[in-house]
């Protein structure tokens, strides 16, 4: 009768052993994912940053119309929707456009396109869990919007052309409507490409790791 109950305490001990250890590796392995996860998305927005001076370089050196055409808003609205930590979503994409912005030259506006970078990274995060194609474009369609009506309003309270009144307003408005084309094209753009090029390297991921299983 020992002999047995020592036989059955030997194998509840070595079940429970094997149960952490199973516990141990997958909690290690889901740290791993969570930080090439990270990693994957860091890479692209900072590279979606050095997209920005590709398009403001051609923009100004060809003949290419690309003034506006960036993925400022799209860093926004990526960084929101994928990033757990949602400070570093808030920090991330406004430090990225900050190093740019040192090469490009800092001015006064840069706070107004910050701060519109904010607001549309809420976007994101409200995109979080309901992220399909159809979300995706009126989220980056109201990101336009919200550029837009931020980033051109700033203009407007500090530039003296324009007169501190309803008339000035819209006449400021009504100049930055050539330029809205492009920021519209550019957000649709840069987040078919974010959003779609981390769709896309998550399913080949899985895929890889379900035939190495098999």
């Amino acid at each position: 009768m020992l002999n047995i109950t020592l036989i059955v305490s030997k194998v509840l001990i070595t079940q429970s052993s094997v149960e952490r250890i199973t516990l141990a590796r997958r909690k290690k392995n889901t740290q791993m994912k969570n930080y090439y996860k990270l990693v994957v998305i860091v890479l692209m927005i900072v590279m979606a940053g050095f997209c920005r001076l590709l398009t403001n370089y051609l923009a100004y050196h060809t003949s290419l119309p690309l003034f506006n055409f960036t993925p400022i808003a799209a860093m926004g609205l990526f960084a929101g929707a994928n990033l757990r930590d949602k400070k570093l979503a808030f920090a991330l994409p406004i430090i990225t456009l900050f190093f740019t912005d040192l090469a490009l030259g800092l001015h006064s506006g840069v706070f107004a396109v910050y701060g519109s970078i904010a607001l549309i990274t809420g976007i994101g995060i409200w995109l979080e869990k309901k992220q399909n194609i159809i979300r995706i474009i009126g989220a980056s369609l109201a990101s336009s919007v919200i550029f837009f009506i931020i980033t051109n309003g700033f203009v407007w309270f500090q530039n003296p052309t324009y007169t501190q009144n309803f008339s000035g307003l819209l006449a400021c408005y009504t100049a930055g409507i050539p330029f809205f084309g492009n920021t519209v094209a550019g957000d649709l753009f840069f987040c078919a490409v974010l959003f779609g090029g981390y769709s896309f390297l998550k399913y080949r991921t899985g895929a890889l790791i379900a035939a190495k299983n098999n």
